[in-house]
Order: C-alpha cells, then sequence, then structure tokens
C-alpha cells in the first residue's frame, strides 16, 4: 500500500527547507482567543475579533518582514481573515514569500495515572482539519505538547504519550501536505539546574525522535520546535548565553538525527534580548557539528514591545 505522505514528499521537503533558510524563522502569532484576550488586557484593549484582526494585520503588514520572516502559525480564526484592502491573510503572507502554518491541537488535559501532568487533545478528526486547512493555502502546523520537571517529573508515561501524540499528528500532517513542527515543550517553571533540563530533554527528545521514525515521518519534511536547555525559572543558579547553547547544542546532537531540516525554538518565558541572545550564541559555537538549521519560532519574544508600541 502506498503511502499518502509520498504523494506529498516533495513539497513537504522544499517548504520545510524554506521555512528555516539561513536568516530567516517563524513568527508564532497563534494565540488562542482566550490568550490573546490575555495579551490585550495588559495594554487595556477590549478582545474582540476585530481587534484581534487589526493587530495581526499590523503584523502582517510590517515593511520588510520578508526579511526575516519565513512562516507565520495562526490561530485557525485568523486564516479566514482579511486585510483592510480585502486581501485573505494568507494570500497577503504568500505574496511576501511567507508560508502559513496552523496551531492544530486541541489544548491540554490532564493524563491520568500521573501527578497532575498533561496530554494533548486533537487527534480525533485531524487528517479531515489538515486538509481543509491545506486547501486553504496552510503548507506547515503545529502541535504543543508540554512536559513538567519535578517531584518525579516527568514520568515515563508522560514522556511516552508526548511521543506517541505528536508522531501520530506528524504523520496525519505529512499525509495531508503539511510539514509538521514537533514541538515536546519542557517547561520552565522549578528550581531544577541546567544539568536536570539537559537530562529531562535528553529522555524527552531520544522518545520523540524514536516516535516519528517508528511512525515513518519524512523526516526532511519534518521540523522541531524544542526548548532551549535552561535552568528553572527559580533556579538561583543562572546560566549565560554561552552555557546555555552549549548545553542545548549537546542535547540536540545527542538525539535528533542530521537529516531532520531545521530546529525552530520556542522562546519559553524569556525576554527578547535572553532569546535572541540565547539562539544567537547557538549559531556562534565553533568546535560542534550542527548539521540543522538552528532558528526562531517565536511568539512573545518577537510580539512584546510590538505589543506596547500597539
Amino acid at each position: 500500500m502506498i503511502d499518502p505522505k509520498q504523494n506529498f514528499k516533495a513539497e513537504l521537503i522544499k517548504t520545510a527547507k524554506e521555512i528555516v533558510a539561513s536568516g530567516k524563522g517563524i513568527l508564532a502569532a497563534d494565540e488562542s482567543t482566550g490568550t490573546i484576550g490575555q495579551r490585550f488586557s495588559g495594554i487595556n484593549v477590549e478582545n474582540n475579533e476585530a481587534n484581534r484582526k487589526a493587530y495581526r494585520e499590523l503584523l502582517f503588514t510590517a515593511p520588510g518582514i520578508e526579511e526575516s520572516i519565513s512562516g507565520v502559525i495562526m490561530f485557525e480564526e485568523t486564516v479566514d481573515q482579511s486585510s483592510e484592502s480585502g486581501e485573505n491573510f494568507v494570500k497577503l503572507l504568500a505574496g511576501r514569500g511567507i508560508h502559513t502554518g496552523i496551531k492544530l491541537d486541541k489544548g491540554l488535559v490532564v493524563l491520568g495515572g500521573t501527578k497532575g501532568e498533561n496530554a494533548t487533545q486533537g487527534l480525533d478528526g485531524l487528517a479531515a482539519r489538515a486538509k481543509t486547512f491545506y486547501d486553504k493555502g496552510c503548507r506547515f502546523a503545529k502541535w504543543r505538547a508540554v512536559v513538567r520537571i519535578g517531584d518525579g517529573m516527568p514520568s515515563q508515561l508522560a514522556i511516552n504519550e508526548t511521543a506517541h501524540s505528536l508522531a501520530r499528528y506528524g504523520s496525519i500532517c505529512q499525509d495531508n501536505g503539511l510539514v509538521p513542527i514537533i514541538e515536546p515543550e519542557i517547561l520552565q517553571d522549578g528550581e531544577h539546574t541546567i544539568e536536570v533540563c539537559a537530562e529531562v530533554s535528553e529522555r524527552v527528545f531520544s522518545a520523540v525522535m524514536k516516535a516519528m521514525l517508528d511512525h515513518n515521518l519524512i523526516i526532511e519534511g519534518t521540523l522541531l520546535k524544542p526548548n532551549m536547555v535552561t535552568p528553572g525559572a527559580s533556579c538561583p543558579d543562572r546560566k549565560g548565553a554561552a552555557d546555555i547553547a552549549w548545553m542545548t547544542v549537546r542535547t540536540l546532537s545527542r538525539t535528533i538525527v542530521p537529516a531532520l531540516p531545521g530546529v525552530t525554538f520556542l522562546s519559553g518565558g524569556q525576554s527578547e534580548e535572553d532569546a535572541s541572545l540565547n539562539l544567537n550564541a547557538m549559531n556562534a559555537l565553533q568546535g560542534v557539528q550542527k548539521p540543522w538549521a538552528l532558528t526562531f519560532s517565536y511568539g512573545r519574544a518577537l510580539q512584546q514591545s510590538v505589543l506596547k508600541a500597539w
């Protein structure tokens, strides 16, 4: 039996390479209605459709963004919206050489049998949703899984669930023409050291990589969106960009195959400056092999100043 994703193989590989082209990365503008409401409340803006559309149009029409932005992740509502001139946002971005992605997960639920760890919902009906968004012009997708450190976490059950759901989502996306961004986010919450984060990240990334291979994903048409390896937010032993860069690249080199075209890091609650300095330090690292493009898929780390100015 022919694997449906083989029909899209060349396009998937081409899209993934274009997203991680040198000097470019992803703008994550996929905040749910509730999350964007929290952002707006901080600047005293009412959370309604008109304001959400106006804010995102500001982002998508900013002069020169195509020089640094290769992809934009959208929330479902935004895909069907248009600019003031009447041009659909997906087509507007495509005209600037920017790929549109879509957030496909349905949020987190508590994983039974654990200490409140999470599983991600959304596999039911995913093939039909993926096809719908491909037909609307989207060419990549995002699915977020969350892992916690502390009090015996992450459990092996949570790691297994994370790996399976991410790989299954990835396979379904590729069957329907979307490059899957695989996002296993290890939260910064806690007092753990950078060494503990590295150890947990190795366990999680290894399990996710194995699941991707087990599910026969086209690795060359897949992207990874992991956390950077950092100390926990409450850890007193802070680290600079050089240490974070070294530990992150070391962790990736131990777990992620060279066939993967790119790693698009999440900012994970870091400030705009820290997220930029840490990524820059990774790309400046000498004497280590980095077979994947290392770039960004930032939300708040690209939008925080924009929101304040707006």
